[in-house]
């Protein structure tokens, strides 16, 4: 299937009788026939048993992401920042380190520089252009894996995927990706190298603001047993011995994320959640097209405006190096997201955007409904100036979500704002 009809068609199939729409099993315990059908599912779990780490809900919603996404299997968390979180734990623990760039959404920034290193776990901040020469003197005996953004949120950069994906290779390490703002429909990471793929699924695949939640798919691609992970391939004594490469084959990584994490942390979403997730993802193909239209008009109108100091999109030219790339990952649109900063900096940023009307100014992105945020006083509050500059964040930059409204309006509403604040 094309991936507009696995948006609608992937993750459930009917059988005679059966509900049309993925139905809302709300519940969290399962009958079995025999003590030894159990024992058998603890070995290969292969249907839920237990919903603090498998629902059928949430099942068909993790089978219909991992198509989307070309991966071999999927597991669904309660936020985008848990599928971060468990993506990294499943490899590093205490002492280990790993690679990530600093363009990424401040809140990970935060997991990463600051909680994960209470763990006892180091992340190594690169230059997302960083040469293959820096990339390398980065690297330590103890790195396990390399972490970056599709789009970063907010600086609106392209992540060279390929890139990091070949450094990563080259030295034995998985790429994880964090998709969250081209979603499957505008970029297919694995395609370009990627092992791991997140999602902050509250964002465009709910796309409704209604509900919470995460994701984290599993390409099937990285060779676990290459002799730098015995975790993968030695036996699991907290899970009765299983080597997990053995048992899964190329599922072993999210088979020991969901048998291990998601088993001791919980952080897993209801079936109601995952049914609102879903009614997103059978309408994903067809918004993120509109997404991409409206941004594209409102940055090109923003870039002509003489109160903008400068605009970051990836679909306009002068964006340079993130323009090529657009080009490259991102050839049917770059999302709804721009990131644009305006003259006068942190206060007059404030004002605009306490002057809009039609956009909500809410702690949001990537709605159906045009949204504005500010990410040096809220989302990226806890950073510092260095780390602030680091993630590509000025005091005036002002986050605009498109949502689908007529771009005339949108456009309308920015153009009274900017009245609004000179006059």
């Amino acid at each position: 299937m094309k991936i507009e009809t696995q948006c609608l068609h992937a993750g459930y199939t009917p059988g005679n009788g059966d509900p049309r729409v993925v139905p809302i099993v709300q519940s969290t315990t399962y009958t079995f026939d025999s003590t030894e059908h159990i024992a058998a599912l603890f070995d290969m779990p292969t249907e839920p048993m237990y919903s603090r780490f498998a629902n059928p809900t949430v099942d068909a919603v993790e089978k219909k992401i991992a198509a989307l996404e070309g991966g071999v299997a999927a597991m669904c968390t309660t936020s985008g920042q848990a599928a971060n979180l468990l993506s990294i734990l499943n490899l590093c623990s205490a002492g280990d380190s790993f690679i990530s760039t600093g363009t990424i959404y401040g809140g990970t920034v935060n997991l990463f520089a600051v909680t994960l290193k209470r763990f006892g776990i180091e992340c190594i901040f690169v230059d997302e252009n960083a040469t293959r020469e820096e990339l390398q003197a980065a690297l330590k005996p103890n790195t396990r894996c390399v972490f970056g953004e599709t789009l970063a949120n907010p600086a609106l950069t392209v992540f060279d995927i390929q890139k990091f994906a070949d450094f990563a290779h080259d030295n034995g390490l998985p790429l994880i990706i964090d998709n969250t703002f081209p979603t499957p429909i505008l970029c297919r990471p694995k395609e370009f190298g990627a092992d791991i793929i997140t999602h902050s699924t509250t964002k465009y695949m709910d796309g409704h603001a209604v509900q919470g939640g995460g994701v984290i798919v599993d390409c099937g691609t990285f060779p676990w047993d290459n002799g730098k992970f015995p975790e993968f391939t030695e036996p699991d004594e907290s899970y009765h011995g299983v080597r997990y490469v053995e048992a899964f084959g190329n599922a072993a990584f999210i088979i020991k994320c969901r048998m291990q994490l998601m088993r001791d942390m919980g952080c897993y979403p209801s079936a109601t959640a995952a049914f609102y997730l879903n009614l997103g993802l059978e309408t994903l193909a067809v918004r993120m097209k509109q997404y991409c239209i409206n941004a594209q008009k409102v940055a090109e109108y923003l870039e002509s405006r003489p109160e903008v100091e400068s605009v970051c999109y990836p679909g306009l030219e002068s964006n340079g190096a993130s323009y090529e790339l657009a080009k490259k990952y991102l050839p049917d649109g770059c999302s709804g997201v721009i990131s644009f900063v305006i003259k006068g900096g942190r206060t007059t940023a404030m004002n605009f955007m306490d002057a809009l009307k039609l956009a909500s100014n809410v702690v949001h992105v990537a709605d159906i409904r045009t949204c504005v945020l500010h990410p040096a006083s809220e989302t990226h509050r806890q950073l510092t100036d260095e780390q602030l500059v680091a993630a590509g964040i000025n005091a005036g930059m002002i986050r605009f979500s498109c949502g689908l409204e007529n771009v005339e309006d949108i456009i309308a509403d920015i153009d009274q704002a900017f009245a609004a604040i000179q006059g």
